[in-house]
């Protein structure tokens, strides 16, 4: 398999007590040398499941597989914290009462929506340009300012004190180690994260994925068009002429979008190829080019 030959996105299920850039480099065995490889949103060492890689040409749309909404199941344990807000930190008992199952429920219920979310001492957020983790690691104070989240959903699947397994529904940087920490705060009795399995994103879900113990041949057939890395954006279809326009730098007129339609678009040649993610303007109705993609992908048929 030629390098040039590797652009698309391949969904890999991550093991535990691996980093998301270890997995990386593992998958990169898969692949011919010179093969540029990277993930689309970090899973902690302790958790599991849907890391999607973006290969090629996708390593330049891994800003809109990140956007895309997630799916984990959650294993919390009530009645702990710990310095890391999940089982692979240090771990202290708290003496509370057990709640019970209705105080859980609508405790959760406060969670969901936009909320404000504090990441976790131990994470990749930045404090002053370097790794929260980083510095937590030195034993040195980190102080990480609250960010905007989105959580869709949360479900119960079962409670059994101090065993609570939920499934969350929420976008992008949604930390749940977080959302147990603040959860076992607001119930009285603490809580950490004892297991974690992302189960989706965006429509790729764990049935779609690689396990790190599969051969190069498998993945490499396993390896998803560039295409879908956008796949919920909006999408238009240009003629050869215009995409050769547009791949030039030059804006282009686009009646095929409604007013209604601004940001970022998907713009595909007529054969179906995606070519470039261009900026709609719906005032002028003009698409301006954002990024054009390598000429193996963007070049008009």
């Amino acid at each position: 398999m030629n390098p040039a030959a590797c652009d698309g996105l391949l969904v890999l299920d991550k093991p535990g007590g691996v980093t998301s850039r270890d997995a990386v480099n593992a998958a990169l065995r898969w692949f011919p040398r010179g093969t540029r490889m990277g993930h689309t949103g970090t899973l902690d060492p302790l958790a599991t499941g849907v890391l999607v890689l973006c290969l090629g040409a996708a390593t330049r749309l891994t800003e809109y597989v990140q956007r895309m909404g997630k799916t984990y199941r959650a294993g919390v344990r009530l009645g702990a914290r710990s310095d890391t807000d999940d089982a692979d930190g240090v771990i202290t008992a708290v003496d509370a009462a057990a709640p019970d199952a209705s105080a859980v429920t609508a405790c959760l219920t406060g969670f969901i929506g936009e909320i404000e979310q504090t990441p976790p001492a131990y994470s990749a957020a930045k404090v002053a340009g370097r790794r929260a983790y980083d510095l937590a690691r030195r034993g040195q104070d980190v102080d990480l300012r609250p960010r905007r989240v989105h959580v869709y959903g949360i479900d119960v699947l079962r409670y059994d004190y101090p065993q609570l397994d939920l499934e969350v529904r929420c976008g992008k940087g949604t930390y749940i180690r977080s959302l147990a920490r603040d959860l076992g705060a607001r119930l009285g009795c603490g809580a950490l994260i004892q297991t974690l399995r992302r189960t989706r994103v965006g429509p790729f879900t764990a049935d779609d994925a690689v396990p790190m113990d599969a051969d190069a041949a498998t993945a490499q057939a396993r390896l998803r068009p560039v295409e879908e890395a956008v796949a919920e954006l909006p999408r238009v279809v240009l003629s050869n002429e215009m995409t050769r326009r547009l791949c030039q730098g030059q804006a282009v007129p686009c009646d095929e979008l409604g007013a209604d339609v601004e940001g970022v678009i998907a713009v595909h040649t007529a054969a179906g190829r995606l070519a470039a993610t261009a900026v709609y303007d719906p005032v002028r109705r003009l698409l301006r080019p954002d990024k054009v993609l390598s000429s193996g992908v963007s070049r008009p048929t």
